[in-house]
């Protein structure tokens, strides 16, 4: 018996019936993306600022000032003066403080007279990705101090210049957004196809699409096509809140984008189909969407941690992750425009876990219908 487009449209079209039904269903497709994708936006961000910063002063000098207004400036620093009775160090103790800064006494008279000065800054380290976010800002108040303190800039005979590109701003929204959108679009792919076969088995609608004379393939192809659609509406949606809320550019292809939602789309959709046949709950294959969904996302594929960072192990287990590459073309194609040769690897590696997902799916669904 050959594959029969119109039984896999008739299934499709229940499919489609139903969710329109069902105003969860559809909120969680549209509403959903956007509102995670804004809070989340706003709520993660790699910048480290208003650091507190207590502040030793003992010369109190016109120079002093200067400095302390340095780091005030720079943004990232909140200036903390010492409350009687509690210094510096007692304030990194208690948490009232991240950093201290010492000015020596006659800082601004040795400035003056041209002779070296000092001034140290603490820094706690207990928290070492903030610490290494702030130790980052130093270089730059300290050529800036040399610059306009000292009236030199060290006399360097070497001077290096640094341009970022593709993010000259540094934002981190632009990095996060693409990343978190990937993570967001992935989970409601999983979650909303693991309970389109659990919801037929616990409904007993199951039984009648077996006593009729429809293949495996054309059920799968009927139940997964309006939720690949429901999902690529949400991507559009996702796509309108980083370029109008965020900002976020967009230099590469859109066709090259959508390609990429589409292997991605793809794999994950197949994913939730996979679970929804092996566990034939609705509850249970929510839990295991999201737990397999979610967490690997989220942790294995470079959206908090990098890769090349990562034990050897692990960097040949994300392999095996659709999020991993999907993460890395989204951001390619966003910010730095590359091109398909360019994405090859992780477009030829979204193609194959794609398509091995969906035989496998399709694998489980014969041998649970037989």
């Amino acid at each position: 018996m050959q594959f029969n487009i119109h039984r896999a449209y008739s299934i499709a079209r229940k499919e489609v019936m139903h969710i329109l039904r069902d105003p969860f269903t559809l909120a969680l497709a549209l509403g959903l993306p956007m509102m995670l994708v804004t809070f989340f936006g706003y709520a993660i961000d790699y910048e480290v600022k208003n650091v507190k910063l207590a502040v030793s002063d003992r010369d109190n000098g016109p120079a002093a000032r200067r400095l302390k207004e340095m780091f005030s400036a720079s943004g990232y620093f909140n200036l903390e003066d010492s409350v009687p009775g509690l210094g510096p160090v007692a304030m990194l103790d208690s948490g009232r403080a991240s950093a201290a800064l010492f000015i020596e006494p006659e800082f601004s008279k040795k400035i003056k007279g041209g002779g070296p000065v000092k001034a140290q800054f603490v820094l706690d380290g207990s928290d070492n990705s903030k610490a290494a976010a702030v130790m980052g800002y130093l270089p730059g108040i300290q050529r800036a101090a040399q610059l306009r303190l000292a009236g030199t800039s060290g006399h360097e005979p070497l001077l290096a210049e640094t341009r970022f590109l593709y993010n000259p701003e540094l934002n981190s929204r632009w990095f996060t957004v693409p990343g978190l959108s990937a993570i967001i679009i992935g989970l409601l792919a999983i979650l909303l196809t693991a309970m389109t076969v659990a919801r037929e088995w616990e409904n007993g609608s199951m039984e009648l699409l077996l006593s009729t004379p429809v293949r495996p393939m054309e059920i799968m192809v009927g139940k997964l096509a309006p939720y690949g659609v429901l999902v690529l509406a949400g991507v559009f949606f996702v796509y309108l809140v980083s370029r109008l809320v965020f900002g976020v550019p967009f230099a590469g292809s859109h066709l090259l984008y959508l390609a990429a939602c589409l292997l991605y789309v793809t794999a994950a959709l197949s994913q939730g189909l996979v679970i929804s046949v092996v566990t034939r709950q609705q509850q249970v294959a929510m839990q295991l969407g999201m737990i397999t969904g979610l967490l690997p996302s989220m942790l294995l594929s470079g959206f908090i941690f990098p890769v090349e960072s990562m034990p050897e192990f692990f960097q040949y287990l994300t392999m095996l992750l659709p999020p991993r590459w999907f993460m890395v073309a989204a951001r390619g194609i966003t910010l730095k425009g590359a091109n398909l040769a360019e994405l090859a690897v992780p477009f030829l590696a979204l193609f194959f876990l794609s398509a091995g997902m969906l035989m496998l799916a399709l694998k489980k669904f014969k041998t649970d219908l037989e």
